[in-house]
């Protein structure tokens, strides 16, 4: 359903017929795009829509006073969208509701149901499809601080095996969310979780996302530096990319590595990106010679920005998941004593060299062919 009008008004050439309505409802009409469902007086408004359709176009529709809507009408079906769009589909959070934090007007809340944040199934969405992704769960929900609309969802955890029943959930989601509009950031990892890190991705990429929109300029030879490449002060005091979310990490290899608990205080690391949209990043530290401590993660953002390289941020993450499992302070070093945790150095060689050989499936150049070297 979309905008009332009032009878009388001005309406659009071939919007066919006003009709008059008596009741609480008289002078208003209903006006909707895509197929004109036919006529169907013994399904109230509250019912659903109809069942079958006629040829495609934009109808007016006429809601009378018990609550029947009957077509009276076509337009010509490249006409202007109106209230039916994507995005009418999602359903804000319930005011009363209180969010985790609130960053540049948009507010985070915690896990919410896809069924939660949807109003009404899209068209083109199966019912299989909807009734599966309605019970999918998001880690967070990110909407606009005043109105509630979602803005984007996170979810962060290890990503489904192939084949599996989780992926094809997953398809299901994707399907749901891109049909209704709503951006999912997906960060796949076998070690992250949104219990630990979800707020601090959610504040990197609202801040990344405000910085990529101020920092266009007129001048198409103007080239701003990104997001991830400003340079400041680190919490250590070294000069750096301030906004490298592995640079704790990086940090801590240092400290494990003075006290004797890495053989190497270097993370290094890798990133691509998939013909499929999804990017991929590894790090690694080598913990006793030749035996590395290796994380991979993969980000995808389906058609959305998140305001960096999203292959970078799949890599500084893997860095922040190595982070968390390096022997610092206190913390027991497990990945240092459990060999089952750690990966024989040539045995990583290899693997890189299984990528470069994929090349072909890559939508960027594959830059790392430094790394299959001895």
């Amino acid at each position: 359903m979309s905008v009332e009008i009032p009878v009388g008004a001005h309406q659009p050439p071939g919007a066919g017929p006003a009709a008059r309505i008596d009741g609480p409802d008289a002078g208003l009409i209903v006006r909707f795009d895509g197929p004109v469902p036919t006529h169907r007086p013994d399904r109230p408004l509250g019912a659903g829509s109809t069942d079958r359709t006629d040829e495609a176009g934009t109808g007016v529709d006429v809601l009378d006073s018990a609550g029947h809507l009957s077509c009276h009408g076509r337009t010509d079906p490249t006409m202007t969208r109106t209230a039916t769009d994507d995005g009418a589909r999602l359903r804000p959070v319930p005011a009363g509701a209180a969010p985790l934090f609130v960053r540049a007007g948009q507010a985070v809340y915690p896990a919410r149901r896809l069924g939660d944040l949807v109003s009404r199934r899209p068209a083109g969405v199966t019912g299989h499809q909807w009734s599966s992704a309605l019970r999918a769960e998001f880690d967070h929900v990110v909407c606009a601080a005043d109105t509630g609309v979602p803005l984007f969802a996170l979810t962060v955890g290890p990503t489904a095996p192939a084949g599996s029943a989780g992926q094809r959930t997953e398809r299901m989601v994707s399907a749901v969310c891109a049909a209704v509009g709503l951006p999912v950031l997906r960060i796949g990892s076998p070690t992250l979780r949104a219990a630990d890190h979800g707020r601090r991705i959610i504040t990197y990429v609202i801040d990344a996302r405000a910085y990529a929109a101020g920092a266009g300029g007129d001048d198409p030879d103007d080239n701003p530096v990104g997001y991830r490449d400003i340079v400041g002060r680190l919490p250590d005091g070294r000069t750096g990319a301030v906004n490298d979310l592995g640079a704790l990490s990086r940090a801590a290899a240092v400290e494990a590595y003075v006290s004797r608990r890495l053989s190497d205080p270097i993370v290094r690391g890798l990133h691509v990106r998939w013909r499929d949209g999804t990017a991929e990043g590894w790090s690694w530290v080598e913990v006793r010679t030749g035996r590395c401590l290796v994380e991979r993660v993969t980000v995808s953002e389906a058609r959305w920005h998140c305001g960096v390289d999203p292959a970078r941020l799949a890599e500084d993450l893997a860095a922040v998941a190595v982070g968390d499992r390096l022997p610092v302070g206190d913390r027991p070093a497990v990945a240092v004593t459990d060999e089952s945790a750690l990966l024989d150095r040539d045995e990583l060689r290899r693997q890189i060299c299984v990528l470069r050989d994929r090349r072909d499936e890559l939508a960027t150049p594959f830059a790392f062919d430094h790394l299959c070297g001895d």
